[in-house]
């Protein structure tokens, strides 16, 4: 359980958690998705959180479960922590960092992404 308020989760969910449902249900579907992460059973950790966050981004906020709302902080904290390693040097966008942060919704690309 994080020690943020909901609140907090949420706003910084808004902010972090920047691929629409579509986008990322796209960019899972993708080689570049499943070539990046750890894996025991064939899908990576990131890969999975990807298919959740699809799920919770299509789900009102007045019905998310405690589940989800662990996973959200979750997702903001794996996209913090990534985002302040700054990305590798040269081509970010055929990177693994980025791959792999936008397996768990985060562009670092695009708009109010963490490489701009």
């Amino acid at each position: 359980m994080s020690s943020k308020s909901r609140d907090e989760i949420w706003s910084e969910w808004q902010d972090r958690v920047n691929m629409s449902p579509s986008d990322l249900e796209d960019w899972l579907e993708t080689e570049e998705s499943r070539s990046v992460g750890d894996s025991d059973d064939g899908e990576s950790t990131g890969h999975r959180s990807g298919r959740r966050i699809v799920e919770i981004k299509r789900t009102n906020k007045d019905d998310l479960t405690d589940d989800q709302w662990d996973h959200m902080a979750k997702v903001v904290g794996y996209i913090n922590r990534h985002c302040s390693q700054g990305g590798p040097d040269g081509d970010v966008e055929n990177s693994d960092w980025r791959y792999s942060l936008m397996n768990w919704g985060h562009d670092p690309l695009a708009d109010g992404g963490c490489a701009k």
